[in-house]
């Protein structure tokens, strides 16, 4: 009676158990360190999302709201479109709309409106050249969609602008005084 099992010169067929464990456990521990970077690499698209506002759009805004509040001669707040077409009386605060005035160099008085209004996807703080006629229209363009409000008021002389942002970020703008 022969108690070898294997036959000389024949090879074994097939994985050991422990071969089989070792290779699922280096498997496991590879897919486990894929899964560890990529929540660490979506944990940092989250935060530069969250940052893109601050670092990109803000700066936009501000240079050009700084350009144009800084060239106009004078300006009034309105609670709204309606309120400034309706000929309602101006507001120091809580302002959604800022009516500017420019002197011409030949000394006429143009005017633009500067406001946030919309609704959903069309939500966003706006331009718009008053015409000679005074009919406004649809906005001649668009500053930024991005905040989430914008309002303006006059405080001890100052105008503000207080913008959030998509994130709840909070920035003020300061400008210049009423003429």
């Amino acid at each position: 009676m022969r108690t070898n099992f294997r036959r000389p010169g024949r090879l074994r067929r097939g994985y050991t158990l422990v071969e089989l464990t070792l290779a699922m456990g280096i498997g496991i521990m590879v897919a486990g360190m894929s899964l560890l970077l990529f929540n660490q690499q979506m944990a940092f698209l989250r935060i530069f999302r969250a940052q893109d506002f601050l670092s990109r759009e803000a700066p936009l805004i501000n240079n050009y709201v700084v350009r144009v509040i800084g060239a106009a001669e004078g300006y009034r707040l309105y609670t709204s479109m309606e309120a400034m077409t309706g000929g309602q009386d101006p507001v120091l605060a809580d302002a959604t709309v800022l009516v500017l005035r420019f002197r011409e160099a030949d000394g006429t008085v143009r005017a633009s409106v500067l406001s946030f209004e919309g609704s959903g996807d069309d939500q966003g703080l706006y331009y718009r050249v008053i015409p000679e006629s005074g009919v406004l229209g649809d906005p001649d363009w668009a500053v930024s969609k991005q905040p989430a409000s914008v309002s303006f008021s006059v405080e001890q002389g100052v105008l503000r602008m207080q913008l959030a942002g998509p994130n709840g970020e909070s920035l003020v703008y300061s400008g210049t005084q009423q003429s």
